[in-house]
């Protein structure tokens, strides 16, 4: 099991009951859980404790560099904790034939109130397996926090 981790914090315009649901909505899910320049597709997502799910993330341009696939990356998992409008954890792993990128890996959001009245949110990526760097992992989940902000706080 590796030790790497990605750890992250964003501070979101909106309430904890919605930040919430957007962890564990399907349609929230496919709009921001993607890093830019990639296109997310839902197979399958049941939002309860033991509920699994099964996401493809696929490159807009020609590449190959995509983990099951040369153009997709898809990870299947289970939602491990689920704390209403506190903390979601789940357990997931990439389906690909490369031991580098292989193993079960720990996502573990924890949402605070704000003073202003919005929420602070903790990601924390934990159990990286050796094919990924921890780097190029931040930057993703960078893009897609910033995405989450963006699809909350337009509707705020």
């Amino acid at each position: 099991m590796s030790t790497a981790t990605t750890k992250l914090s964003r501070h979101i315009q909106a309430p904890r009951p919605r930040v919430y649901r957007a962890l564990i909505d399907a349609q929230a899910v496919a709009t921001w859980m993607v890093p830019d320049d990639m296109t997310s597709y839902v197979h399958e997502f049941e939002p309860r404790e033991g509920g699994r799910f099964r996401i493809s993330l696929t490159y807009d341009a020609p590449t190959d560099t995509g983990k099951t696939s040369a153009q997709t990356d898809t990870y299947h998992g289970y939602f491990a904790t689920l704390v209403p409008d506190e903390r979601v954890v789940e357990v997931i792993e990439f389906e690909t034939d490369d031991p580098a990128m292989q193993g079960e890996m720990r996502v573990m959001f924890a949402l605070r109130d704000a003073a202003d009245g919005g929420t602070d949110l903790l990601a924390v990526h934990s159990d990286l397996p050796p094919g990924l760097a921890p780097e190029d992992n931040a930057l993703g989940w960078r893009m897609s926090l910033d995405k989450l902000a963006a699809l909350l706080e337009a509707g705020a």
